[in-house]
């Protein structure tokens, strides 16, 4: 075992990559500073993505990695987290106190694409992120129901509506403005109009994401947040069942044609797991979440399962992974949550960001 010194640490860096970003520390700029001295190397790592909880195992992760192959006494690995803005399609101006929009889409209906959004924000959030969620299918709100919020939205100045708070995710839907049991009848124009009315009238308060819950297709909506919204990345959630396969693949053919990123696939609804004895059937089919991901180049974020106490939990406002917090789906949830983030962070930055906005005015 070769001696340990920063050359050599630094080439063992370059091949390990860290899980959730899928790239070495290196590549991704994740490592702040290293040293070694008297065999103690110290490494000081800034994760992209939110990790109150995840820092913890991927430190011991990575020191078992360079105690395996490095001689040396100690190894010392202080990881922290910072979410930062990311690059957005178009040159478009991410939107004041909101750092990054990702964009959940499935394009078919039915595959649970609005309770993986719900779960998904409130794994952000147990990880320490400032989570909110703009419930954009306007025909079928679902955000209401499952986030557990039944009240309407509040203005103070009749312009700015301040969003509503579910278990400490802001969220912002139309399902908010009617009855549960009202239809919302509109045409295309006034369904895209009312998307960004809610999105930049709505006072979110310093959110590291916002989280777009869209309705299936690839139609009115996705076209108005493709040309007008700062969107950072996509994923695409679908089921194993080559019909629901079709459509995913073209939401997931859209968003490269709009200059979107699509961060992953998540496969929903991978195998059915029996609530009497825990047998598990993959009823809709195996493989198809990950076979889209590779014909695409895009990872497959994670799978989750079909299991009956995910739809009741959401139907009782109360999703699993508030639910069952320790339990073997809230660690699938936080998996693919983190996964996601993860890919982001490896994505160009929003440098623009950096810099105050310079009004320049004639008086």
């Amino acid at each position: 075992m070769t001696t340990l010194d920063t050359t050599h640490l630094r080439h063992l860096l370059r091949h390990w990559k860290e899980p959730m970003q899928g790239q070495d520390l290196v590549s991704s700029k994740a490592l702040r500073t290293m040293s070694v001295d008297d065999g103690v190397a110290t490494l000081k790592v800034s994760l992209g993505f939110p990790a109150d909880n995840y820092k913890e195992e991927s430190a011991a992760d990575l020191m078992d990695y360079l105690r395996a192959h490095a001689n040396a006494m100690r190894i010392v690995v202080d990881m922290e987290w910072q979410v930062r803005p990311h690059r957005v399609q178009g040159g478009m101006e991410p939107l004041p106190e909101v750092r990054n929009i990702i964009a959940v889409a499935s394009g078919k209906g039915g595959v649970g694409k609005s309770t993986t959004t719900a779960n998904l924000a409130l794994a952000l959030q147990a990880e320490g992120a400032r989570v909110g969620i703009l419930d954009a299918d306007i025909y079928g709100p679902s955000q209401p129901r499952m986030m557990g919020v039944d009240e309407r939205p509040q203005s103070d100045d009749g312009k700015q509506m301040t969003p509503l708070i579910g278990h400490g995710v802001q969220i912002m839907s139309a399902g908010f403005m009617v009855e549960e049991d009202s239809p919302v009848i509109w045409r295309g124009a006034m369904v895209t109009r009312a998307l960004t009315q809610l999105l930049k009238n709505t006072r979110w308060r310093d959110l590291d994401y916002l989280l777009v819950d869209l309705p299936p297709g690839t139609g009115d909506v996705q076209l108005t947040l493709a040309q007008q919204i700062p969107v950072a990345g996509a994923v695409v959630v679908t089921t194993p069942q080559d019909i629901a396969l079709l459509d995913a693949r073209k939401a997931l053919r859209m968003f490269e044609k709009v200059d979107i990123p699509v961060l992953g696939v998540i496969e929903n609804m991978s195998t059915h797991v029996c609530s009497h004895c825990g047998h598990q059937e993959a009823i809709f089919g195996s493989g198809g979440g990950g076979r889209m991901a590779e014909d695409y180049q895009v990872p497959l974020l994670g799978q989750l399962p079909l299991d009956v106490g995910i739809r009741t939990q959401a139907d009782a406002g109360l999703p699993s992974v508030l639910a069952q917090p320790d339990g073997a789906v809230a660690r699938q949830y936080r998996n693919v949550a983190l996964a996601m983030a993860g890919r982001l962070a490896c994505r160009q930055l929003d440098h623009k960001a950096r810099f105050p906005r310079i009004v320049v005015e004639n008086r």
